[in-house]
């Protein structure tokens, strides 16, 4: 069987709860290609991190393989999202508490200029105060994004995304953290149980080290903004989301 299929596999096995399965096809596909693909094998190594987390088992031996790959990928000659990879090598850095390491790698990655990336994307936006969502449609709009999805609850927006997920599209998503029937990770975490490629924006007034916007982040997902945001800062976020959306085609 091809990597595509096995993978696809694994990815079925996941959904369907089957973890144990799933990460025995996930590790061996990261192993296999260990050597030959850095960049495939890293993402195998954290779908297979995947596998172990639902099931409350450390991973970190799975992420620690990933981060190491990621920065070998960004090191070779002809490696086409140096950027994303190296923004990918510091989200692990982050999950194994390796802080200084997380840092140097994102701050070589803030240092590339990627290149220009066509706007075909939709754009999620999951937020109950009107004028913020209006703020966001606007700078989007700017950025040269055109289908925006506005959702003023958590439930209407998982219920949003499944149907853009069913239609093909993957979007970017920008979640405030106060919603007023779900919490930000709850959503979070039920938007990537369905889509694991999925790239999440957490934008929050709270500070980035409180317990809830900590446990959002290592949800998994992309980038934080902390309001009052401009649209510089929304830019890098979703410049951010777009090389990891690049690194997982």
């Amino acid at each position: 069987m091809t990597i595509k299929i096995n993978c696809e596999i694994a990815l079925t096995h996941l959904k369907n709860k089957q973890f144990i399965t799933a990460y025995n096809l996930f590790l061996d596909q990261a192993e296999s290609l260990k050597k030959s693909e850095h960049l495939k094998s890293a993402l195998l190594y954290m779908l297979a991190s995947e596998c172990k987390k639902r099931q409350g088992k450390d991973f970190e031996n799975e992420i620690k393989e990933a981060g190491s790959l990621f920065v070998k990928y960004s090191k070779l000659e002809n490696s086409e999202n140096v950027k994303g990879a190296l923004l990918c090598a510091s989200k692990c850095y982050l999950l194994l508490g390796e802080f200084d390491k997380a840092k140097d790698v994102y701050q070589k990655a803030k240092m590339i200029i990627p290149t220009k990336i066509q706007v075909t994307r939709p754009i999620a936006i999951i937020d109950d105060s009107k004028s913020v969502a209006m703020k966001l449609k606007s700078y989007l709009e700017k950025l040269g994004y055109s289908e925006i999805h506005i959702f003023e609850n958590g439930k209407d927006s998982i219920k949003g995304c499944k149907k853009l997920f069913s239609e093909n599209k993957l979007p970017i998503v920008l979640l405030d953290m106060g919603l007023p029937d779900l919490e930000g990770d709850v959503v979070a975490s039920k938007l990537l149980k369905d889509n694991l490629q999925l790239q999440i924006i957490v934008i929050t007034a709270d500070e980035k080290n409180t317990s809830r916007v900590n446990k959002t982040i290592s949800s998994g997902v992309s980038a934080f903004i902390q309001k009052p945001f401009t649209l510089d800062e929304l830019k890098k976020s979703i410049d951010i989301a777009e090389s990891e959306y690049t690194l997982l085609q």
